[in-house]
């Protein structure tokens, strides 16, 4: 794949992120998404693990500012990510993973989008997981565990389920191979964090 331009570093994405949410969690959310899109963008796509983590750190940019719109989550941010000199390609990718929530919007087609709306939900069902466990560590995290919150429908119920497994369609996988890779890619980095952030 060709190397892909998100017009900003990821210095300027942050205070983008920043300017736009108050809220520790929806700050830490896009740090943990960036992380899991940096790690596949390692075995998937190297050359671009910048744009990947971008696409990450801001994919949720307007959802605390519009969070009583969801059908027009993305709409909004990308003004924002344009104004600030985000490339195209950046806002296409974002918007990717709200096109359940409108249909006009880009249906994921890269690698990286699929996993991003893949991803993206799974993350927030682990971290809410993790920080009811003893350790409030995902290290010690397991797909039987979370085979076991997801199947909970009153747990975290604002986590589509429905987005997920439509997510592990779309990459063509099937769930525990999901939840599994997902999960490693939050033990990747989370060695650098002391626990996850209740939402």
């Amino acid at each position: 794949m060709s190397a892909l331009s998100a017009g900003m570093t990821r210095e300027e994405a942050f205070e983008l992120l920043a300017a736009h949410n108050k809220d520790p969690f929806h700050i830490e959310h896009g740090e943990t998404v960036e992380q899991t899109m940096r790690y596949f963008a390692r075995e998937y796509d190297p050359e671009n693990e910048e744009f990947w983590g971008i696409v990450g750190l801001l994919h949720d940019l307007d959802w605390e500012e519009h969070d009583d719109e969801p059908e027009k989550h993305t709409l909004f941010a990308a003004p924002l990510i344009e104004e600030a000199g985000g490339t195209p390609e950046l806002i296409r990718a974002i918007q990717s993973h709200t096109s359940d929530f409108n249909p006009d919007l880009p249906k994921p087609e890269l690698q990286m989008e699929k996993i991003l709306f893949a991803t993206e939900e799974l993350t927030g069902l682990i971290g809410a997981a993790v920080v009811m466990r003893p350790s409030k560590s995902v290290m010690d995290f397991n797909v039987k565990s979370l085979k076991k919150k997801y199947k909970d429908k009153r747990f975290a119920a604002g986590v589509s389920r429905e987005v997920i497994a439509s997510g592990a369609e779309m990459l063509g996988w099937e769930l525990d191979e999901l939840f599994a890779r997902t999960i490693e890619a939050m033990q990747s980095f989370a060695p650098d964090r002391d626990t996850f952030v209740a939402e």
